[in-house]
């Protein structure tokens, strides 16, 4: 079951300008936390993939000259 919680924020006037407009304030207001904490999620695994590839580059280079020697091999 999905429970309700009342907060009561301020924002700044540009986006109560914003939110003006809109008939369900809670559910845009929500769906857009939403997203951003998914964006903030992706943003974060795509960098900790990142350091984790960058981090094996001097291993991988290692790797790839111990096997160079069978390059002409016929394999």
């Amino acid at each position: 079951m999905n429970t309700a919680k009342r907060l009561n924020i301020t924002v700044p006037e540009d986006v109560a300008d914003i939110l003006k407009g809109v008939k369900n304030k809670s559910a845009f207001i929500a769906e857009a936390v939403r997203e951003y904490k998914r964006q903030k999620d992706k943003e974060k695994l795509i960098s900790e993939l990142k350091e984790g590839y960058l981090s094996t580059t001097k291993e991988d280079l290692e790797l790839s000259k111990e096997w160079e020697v069978t390059i002409n091999d016929g394999i």
